[in-house]
């Protein structure tokens, strides 16, 4: 059962927003592509923490532009 317009699986519930809404995302996906709900429920889940971790510590290096530091 694929969800739209806020509706979510239960055990997204308290997850952050942006997180809920990337997993809502890839679970559809994964559903569309045959997989069975409780797989896509838990794979999106996990994907989108990777996700948005990677984005996360991406955004946050400081960046030199080759500049040499001392």
């Amino acid at each position: 059962m694929p969800w739209y317009n806020g509706d979510y699986p239960p055990s997204y519930k308290n997850q952050p927003p942006e997180l809920r809404e990337k997993a809502v995302e890839i679970a559809n996906a994964l559903l569309l592509d045959g997989a069975e709900e409780g797989i896509a429920i838990a794979t999106g889940l996990k994907q989108a923490r990777e996700l948005l971790r990677n984005h996360k510590e991406k955004n946050e290096k400081p960046e030199n532009h080759g500049k040499h530091q001392e």
